[in-house]
């Protein structure tokens, strides 16, 4: 078995068994281009039933991601690298039932949120502050390996982790089992936004945050049937994730009477 560091896995045999026996460990899979081995294949077909994203590169990037994350000589992988999660992976079922039974009933789920750090460091206030676990899509998501680890203190290790192929899907599923949806930024003529510090959250809830750069997509947007926006008391532009998703999980604390 050849391994890269905590975070990488190579060689087709060890992948192979890891996505037959605990393909939730794994964030992504990296195959060599014009790979056509029995095992690859198969691996391609575990992938693709269990929803996990898998990209044909050149033996170059392969050599480039095993060398960046080992800083020593480079490996074998015979063509394949499995991209470990730091995480502690569920069923969207399986968080939902969870929250309605945690301190905090919140899910906070973040849509295109890219930077490890910033995920690492809003799950450490979380967990801290006792909300159920992180809900993001399976792509353009950011990468909770090493780094969001660190960030987080170990919290991603406890903190339930669910990635799902359709956010907008997940949303749907969570309001019918009673979850208020809060989206956040201006809301909409129809719903505007509320003060979190002066309006306590319905609870059970999910919080959706956006980018900074980009917010909510319109198709995740849609289904936010409330708004929050943290109001400023000087002119400035936004505060990051890890720090608006701080203050509003504070802020439903500090309402919570369940």
């Amino acid at each position: 078995m050849d391994t890269s560091d905590a975070a990488h896995l190579s060689g087709l045999k060890p992948v192979l068994e890891l996505l037959r026996d605990a393909p939730g460990r794994i964030d992504s899979v990296f195959l060599r281009k014009g790979l056509r081995s029995p095992e690859s294949l198969e691996i391609q077909d575990l992938c693709r039933k269990n929803s996990i994203h898998y990209t044909l590169v050149e033996a170059a990037g392969l050599n480039r991601l095993l060398k960046a994350g080992r800083g020593g000589p480079q490996v074998n992988h015979q063509g394949v690298v499995a991209r470990l999660s730091s995480c502690k992976p569920c069923t969207l079922e399986e968080l939902l039932g969870q929250a309605k039974e945690a301190p905090l009933q919140v899910i906070v789920a973040l849509d295109q949120v890219k930077d490890p750090g910033n995920a690492g460091t809003l799950a450490r206030t979380m967990y801290a502050l006792g909300a159920a676990g992180l809900l993001l899509p399976e792509h353009n998501s950011a990468y909770l390996g090493p780094a969001a680890l660190r960030s987080s203190a170990g919290a991603l290790e406890r903190l339930a982790v669910v990635k799902t192929v359709n956010l907008g899907h997940a949303l749907d599923r969570a309001e019918e089992e009673g979850f208020a949806i809060y989206g956040t930024g201006r809301g909409t003529s129809e719903s505007p936004a509320l003060n979190p510090f002066s309006t306590g959250l319905q609870l059970p809830a999910v919080i959706v945050l956006g980018s900074e750069e980009k917010g909510l997509r319109p198709g995740v947007a849609k289904r936010c049937s409330k708004w929050l926006e943290i109001p400023f008391r000087r002119a400035f532009d936004s505060l990051n994730v890890a720090q608006a998703g701080a203050i509003l999980l504070a802020m439903a604390a500090a309402h919570d009477s369940h």
